[in-house]
């Protein structure tokens, strides 16, 4: 007899399941090491289904990449709602991080679950284009809350944008190293350092 949990998750539609399952295998294991049979098989679909509903292994990478990009936005926007300004704002970007990591602790953190796929392209790779562009949507959020933060001063928060970004990417990779997110609660204090240093010269 299947448990509640294991009978709804088959109510769910095939896409969903093929979804959900691909995603908890290629942030596991990685894309080149998670066959489709494995997908299939643990999703509880036909081969068919999963082609009815992803052209190519290509589009169902594609459709795993554009989630984590919807979730993190998601995650993002929760913590945006809790901010009293433009200061608190970048730093929910790094607190999103954060979020993200401790979500993974479960069953493995492995770091930055899309720039592991990256990792795994080729270049040229249409993947590798979601991935960039990503990350790109993240600086510019946290360029956008630096222009409401140093509205007089473009050049800088322009830059103080770059130097966040990588301070937070760097602090996710080291995190995914070593396996937990002591790293992202250090650049959280670097990065609100580095907005008190900004503001304290307007």
């Amino acid at each position: 007899m299947k448990t509640g949990a294991a009978a709804a998750g088959r109510r769910r539609p095939a896409r969903e399941r093929l979804l959900v399952t691909a995603a908890r295998h290629f942030y596991a294991d990685g894309v080149t090491a998670t066959g489709i049979d494995t997908i299939i098989a643990e999703a509880g679909v036909a081969k068919t289904s999963l082609y009815n509903n992803f052209s190519s292994r290509a589009e169902l990478v594609g459709a795993y990449l554009d989630t984590r990009h919807e979730e993190w936005l998601a995650t993002y926007r929760t913590r945006l709602e809790g901010t009293a300004g433009p200061r608190e704002a970048v730093l929910a970007v790094f607190d999103t991080y954060a979020d993200c990591a401790e979500a993974a602790q479960e069953t493995g953190f492995r770091g930055c679950g899309l720039l592991n796929v990256a990792a795994e392209l080729p270049a040229g790779d249409a993947g590798r284009d979601v991935v960039r562009r990503h990350k790109e949507t993240v600086e510019e959020l946290i360029l956008g809350h630096l222009g409401q933060l140093l509205p007089e001063r473009p050049g800088e928060a322009g830059a103080l944008a770059e130097h966040l970004s990588f301070l937070l990417e760097g602090a996710m990779a080291r995190a995914g190293l070593e396996g937990d997110g002591s790293r992202l609660a250090h650049a959280h204090t670097l990065a609100a350092a580095l907005l008190d240093g900004a503001t304290d010269r307007s």
